[in-house]
């Protein structure tokens, strides 16, 4: 009942604030124009390598897919991320926990709906872009582990900036975290699996695990899933620290 308080009430003013910034309604967008350029770019781009420089990208397509799989909850949490810097700013926030709608409430309508969001079009843009076959329960498991990185970005948003020039500056430090799940790629197992204490490597390695058994791509989610879990519960309770102050 409380979700569905807080999904009447908020997902309209949602919808208006990203409307009315520029920046947001980029970053919405940004996940679709970037599978079609991957698309429809990267094999014109393989040939003209070829060409030139006799420079074979295709052994690199699984790679690139993989950057394509984290794009879209980083920066569906990073729009989600914004909105609630607005909210702090605004001080909504605290006038929520005087109102019917409760804290709690607003809290599990803002993990929930961008995962459902995120999930829902990482499918769309994966299937979209197309560089290689995906199999569909790889592209089902990297799609939901990659959700779950959305409430991620967006709640070490909230809880580590305080107005949205701090948020902007985080954002770009964040960008690091893509660089290790893409070296793992080059690191053969049981080494990789190190790669596993950064949240962006579990939805890359499951979509490398297509082609195994059904168990192991179970597990390899499972585990992940588990990981991403305790971070986002860190992170709830350092937000909800930061909402006392």
């Amino acid at each position: 009942m409380k979700y569905v308080q807080a999904l009447r009430a908020l997902a309209p003013i949602d919808a208006k604030s990203i409307g009315r910034d520029p920046l947001l309604r980029w970053m919405i967008l940004y996940p679709l124009l970037m599978a079609a350029l991957v698309r429809w770019g990267v094999p014109a781009l393989t040939g003209r390598l070829q060409a030139v420089y006799q420079f074979d990208l295709s052994p690199y397509y699984l790679l690139l897919m993989s950057f394509v799989v984290l794009m879209t909850p980083m920066l569906t949490g990073m729009v989600i991320g914004f909105l609630l810097l607005d909210e702090k700013d605004a001080r909504t926030l605290t006038a929520l926990q005087v109102t019917p709608l409760t804290l709690n409430g607003y809290l599990v309508y803002r993990i929930t709906v961008p995962i459902l969001l995120s999930f829902a079009v990482s499918l769309v843009v994966v299937s979209v872009a197309g560089l290689v076959p995906v199999e569909p329960l790889a592209l089902i498991l990297s799609s939901a582990s990659a959700a779950f990185l959305t409430p991620f970005y967006a709640l070490f948003l909230a809880a580590f900036a305080t107005n949205k020039v701090q948020g902007f500056a985080l954002t770009k430090g964040l960008g690091v975290l893509l660089l290790p799940p893409l070296a793992a790629y080059f690191v053969d197992p049981p080494l990789q699996w190190l790669f596993g204490l950064v949240p962006l490597f579990w939805p890359v390695k499951q979509l490398w695990l297509q082609g195994e058994s059904v168990s192991s791509q179970g597990i390899c989610f499972v585990v992940g899933l588990c990981y991403q879990t305790a971070l986002l519960a860190l992170l709830l309770r350092r937000f909800q620290t930061t909402m006392q102050r």
